[in-house]
């Protein structure tokens, strides 16, 4: 089980007009926008991660707008891991529990993915919350990820695990968060 006292939310690469071609793309984005937002009812780390934004473009507002108070880092890599700003920020955390979401789930997810496992992270990835451009390929990633150690979960699973209890503020403000 997570424990909000020790996990972080990397959001990668939802940008421009890639993340505008993905497969289920408002359900995508609704899911996105629903995690970021619980997150900070969690007050989970977050470390935001753009894909040579320069030429892909800005994070697409409905995470964007929520995370006022956070500055991407951009990378030129498909792993975030091979990125030092974004080892050097996930180590800050001090959390060793991880939840993903993000695009490509084939690509950019996946290899962040597999370098966190291999680096001793325990991994989630929210599986309604990546996308690829076609379904396939976030199928066939989702298998992989998994196999090699992820867990899979999705977001409403994974805000109610790491809330944990039905009281609170925080409870009623992640209710009305997932409704």
């Amino acid at each position: 089980m997570l424990d909000a006292a020790n996990t972080a939310l990397v959001i990668i690469d939802v940008q421009g007009k890639l993340a505008q071609i993905m497969d289920q793309k408002d359900t995508l984005f609704r899911n996105l926008e629903t995690i970021v937002k619980g997150a900070k009812v969690l007050e989970l780390p977050i470390v935001w991660v753009e894909q040579i934004p320069d030429k892909l473009g800005s994070t697409i507002p409905q995470i964007s707008d929520q995370l006022q108070d956070h500055q991407p880092i951009a990378k030129n890599s498909f792993s975030c891991y091979k990125s030092s700003e974004f080892v050097t920020a996930l180590e800050a955390t001090g959390c060793k529990n991880v939840i993903v979401v993000g695009i490509e789930a084939h690509i950019c997810v996946y290899q962040t993915v597999r370098q966190m496992l291999d680096a001793g992270y325990h991994v989630e990835v929210i599986s309604d919350a990546v996308s690829s451009r076609n379904a396939l390929n976030k199928e066939v990633a989702l298998n992989k990820m998994q196999k090699a150690g992820a867990e899979l979960s999705c977001t409403e699973m994974v805000l109610f695990e790491l809330q944990a209890v039905a009281e609170g503020d925080r409870f009623k403000q992640i209710l009305s968060i997932v409704k």
